[in-house]
């Protein structure tokens, strides 16, 4: 059903506090009667975590989290009424036991599903809400399973329905997750139930309603939507249904092909007013069959996905509101993120974050909740607690257009295969046979993904279905593996240690990657002799023929600064080589989104907030409006021009060899008019108008040219998009570029002036204390100046500005 948003504009009230919190050991207390008296009990937040109770009294601490799962974590709160109501309780971590004046009347088991009861209330009322120690229940004899993963330990979490962090040493910092994480809600009446489904036709979108209210028959009844109204037809007492059919209806799209328009949509019936919050109307398809990769069309367009793996916005406490939610996806949208996959092994995000993403047009790809284990699904009553929290998500998100996957887990057939275990012990069973028909019932316009990696001869074959493909990344390989890898969709990719900007250091205190610390934010895979920094080492010497561990000790100013830049090559070029002219992949999704604890994480955005250098890469490499140079070998250069938008853009064309200094050898200059959600290929041939060795393949002498520069100019001479080319390799040795950088104060706030002299590659820009630059690590060219917005600054900045092969950096 869908969320029924408000009833005569009153939302369903919270059960408010003070709410209390008591910690006691596992099984001390048998009822709320035996912890009553006890001392220790300190306030607490709901919606909120026993971890975020802690540590505002200062009794816990993120940077040394004490475990609580071994503990029974008590909640109480005076709940006063005068008769029956129902409370809806969102989200328990996890065995949970609701008692209501003293008595036991519901005792949970899972995470992931809400549960509701009835009580009669007095003006003395109390619920109690008795966490149970997870570790106790874990401890318990379980059956095994076929495999034992080494994501997460013990074994026995394949029977909770509980998340997976804090179990996955390497992966996510050991912080219990234990308490009310979700909201608790009071309601008077029978319930209410609304089923909405949006869709769209070409340009007619179609929305058709069920809408039960008991106490109502015999009433009128009236759909609204988009400016247009209906009279809804009462097919049984209570229970009124129709369609309201919206012709020329402005449709929703992902914000990098179009506007992601949403509509209101209330009802009113029996003269009562019901919100039902906002629906997009939106058509998703897919190109080809999945064997041959997952490819999605929105509205009758293709759309190349690209993102990242969302991680919690607040790991200790677990929140759901949109204050914390809205600076992490304000990133994702400038950065021109389309997409965002909640994996299995986190847990499902609140309504406000499916809220936020329907209004920025990012489309989410959801998994269930399975990572890995073998689970028990011939378990009646695992498959029962499983199916509940399905359709608990798809009711809660039924008017959501940004969600467009269902996915039956991570790497759980990749687990079983790789441990050589045949097709039939993983394949099939619920997330391939049980999965598809239980989203069709309640969302029948969602492309299902049996498990995240599957479509091919093996789950994890990265040619079809979907991929976790790190060829470029984990396993060393170089760039031209991305295209010869023929990457259908990679559900997961690019995993690196990804350095923090230097203000991100100083506030973590971490700017030494020698100190002891350091290692403790680097990730890794339990078993393996390697770690993620290892990874981006071996590429800081493959492009920059440096040695990491000299330079780490020597120099680790110089160290880190390498390590930035090679990343966002990596990202850079992998992505131009997916969304190039005759490229077969149809989407990528970085791992992942933000760190969840200081230093060198996977995420591109740091623990604190502030984007990393990865970041500033995809922002470069997700632009709707792009211009890629692929190195076709002995047939020259390409320069592929790609526009998502809904309008034609008319531009110029400049390619231009340069030497070392800087001076142009050859170069060409045209217009170019890119058609609506279309695209352009040049060779260099084509546009030089003769032959020019412009990827040094013929080897007639030595190289003329040190890089190539393509660059897309709009009217006033701006560069929309650009891109550089290296046919011998990235020279960073430092010489004297005649880099210069002036702070300006301008209409639009402060900005950053840069020119200079020479080529300047990896321009890095450190401000100091506050702010960020719009774009950072970019390169820099003779001829090409920029004016670098820089946000969130309250007074002129402070900092340094300097390129990866110059000498000296420039004081602001």
């Amino acid at each position: 059903m869908a969320r029924i948003r408000a009833i005569d504009g009153a939302a369903p009230r919270a059960v408010d506090g003070p709410w209390q919190l008591l910690a006691t050991q596992a099984g001390a207390c048998a009822s709320p009667a035996d912890c009553a008296g006890r001392e220790g009990w300190i306030p607490a937040a709901v919606p909120g975590t026993a971890a975020s109770a802690l540590s505002d009294a200062g009794l816990w601490r993120e940077a040394d989290p004490a475990p609580i799962h071994d503990q029974d974590i008590w909640y109480r709160v005076p709940i006063s009424g005068s008769g029956r109501e129902r409370l809806t309780f969102e989200g328990l971590a996890t065995n949970a036991e609701i008692w209501i004046d003293g008595d036991k009347v519901l005792a949970t088991d899972s995470m992931f599903r809400p549960y509701t009861v009835e009580a009669d209330l007095t003006e003395t009322s109390e619920l109690v809400l008795c966490f149970r120690s997870l570790s106790a229940s874990l401890a318990k004899p379980h059956k095994r399973g076929r495999w034992r993963p080494r994501l997460a330990t013990p074994g026995s979490l394949r029977n909770a329905r509980t998340t997976l962090l804090g179990f996955m040493p390497g992966w996510s910092p050991v912080i219990d997750h234990v308490g009310p994480f979700r909201p608790i809600t009071r309601q008077t009446g029978a319930p209410y139930e609304a089923d909405l489904r949006a869709s769209l036709d070409g340009d007619v979108g179609t929305l058709v309603a069920r809408l039960r209210l008991p106490g109502s028959e015999g009433g009128k009844a009236v759909l609204r939507c988009d400016g247009c109204e209906m009279n809804l037809t009462e097919e049984a007492p209570g229970l009124f249904v129709g369609t309201l059919t919206l012709p020329g209806i402005a449709p929703w799209w992902p914000h990098t092909h179009g506007t992601p328009t949403l509509h209101t949509v209330e009802a009113e019936i029996g003269g009562r007013r019901l919100s039902l919050g906002r629906v997009g109307f939106r058509s998703l398809t897919m190109t080809r069959p999945f064997e041959q990769g997952l490819s999605l069309t929105i509205n009758g367009v293709p759309v190349f996905c690209r993102g990242a793996i969302w991680t919690p916005a607040d790991l200790v406490g677990l929140s759901g509101d949109q204050e914390t939610l809205r600076p992490l996806l304000d990133l994702a949208r400038e950065a021109g993120v389309n997409m965002l996959r909640v994996p299995g092994i986190t847990l499902y995000e609140a309504d406000a974050f499916h809220d936020l993403c329907d209004e920025y047009g990012i489309l989410v790809w959801q998994d269930l909740m399975l990572a890995n284990f073998d689970y028990p699904h011939e378990d009646p009553a695992f498959r029962e607690n499983l199916a509940a929290e399905i359709a608990a998500f798809l009711d809660r998100t039924q008017t959501s257009p940004s969600l467009c996957v269902v996915c039956g887990g991570s790497e759980v057939w990749q687990q079983a295969s790789m441990l050589g275990l045949p097709r039939e012990t993983w394949s099939g069973g619920f997330p391939g046979e049980t999965l598809p028909g239980l989203v069709a019932d309640k969302r029948p316009d969602l492309i299902v993904v049996p498990n995240s990696p599957s479509g091919g001869d093996l789950p994890f074959s990265v040619s079809a279905g979907v991929a976790h493909y790190f060829g470029v990344g984990a396993y060393l390989r170089p760039f031209e593996d991305a295209r010869r890898a023929e990457v259908g969709f990679a559900s997961e990719c690019l995993a690196f240690a990804n350095v923090p900007e230097p203000e991100s250091l100083r506030r973590a205190d971490l700017t030494d990657p020698t100190d002891p610390r350091w290692a403790a934010g680097v990730p890794r895979d339990r078993g393996a002799d390697w770690d993620f920094e290892t990874v981006r080492d071996h590429y800081v010497a493959t492009l920059y023929g440096a040695d990491p561990d000299r330079l780490r000790r020597e120099d680790p100013e110089r160290y880190l600064a390498l390590g930035r830049a090679a990343v966002a090559e990596c990202m850079e070029a992998t992505f131009a080589e997916w969304r190039r002219a005759r490229s077969p992949t149809m989407g990528g999704l970085v791992l992942s989104w933000r760190d969840l604890a200081p230093g060198a994480g996977w995420g591109v955005v740091a623990h604190d907030g502030l984007p990393k250098s990865a970041w500033y890469a995809l922002k470069r490499a997700f632009r709707p409006v792009e211009l890629i140079l692929s190195d076709e070998g002995l047939n020259g250069l390409h320069v592929h021009l790609i526009n998502e938008t809904a309008e034609s853009v008319g531009a110029t064309l400049r390619l231009a060899f340069l030497d070392a200094s800087g001076k142009a050898v050859a170069k060409s200059e045209r217009p170019v008019e890119i058609p609506p959600r279309g695209a352009l290929t040049f060779s260099s041939a084509e546009l030089l108008g003769r032959f020019f060795d412009a990827t040094s393949a013929y080897r007639f002498g030595p190289a003329q040219h040190r890089l190539a520069h393509a660059a897309l100019l709009d009217g006033a001479g701006d560069v929309i998009a650009d891109a550089i080319h290296h046919p011998t390799g990235r020279d960073v040795t430092p010489v004297e570029t005649g880099l210069s950088a002036e702070i300006a104060e301008g209409p639009d706030g402060w900005g950053l002036r840069l020119s200079t002299e020479r080529p300047a590659l990896n321009v890095q820009i450190d401000l100091e204390g506050q702010g960020r630059p719009a774009d950072n690590g970019f390169h820099l060219l003779p001829g090409y100046p920029r004016r670098i917005a820089l946000t969130g600054l309250s007074r002129r900045p402070e900092g340094c500005v300097r390129a990866l092969n110059d000498v000296s950096s420039v004081r602001l």
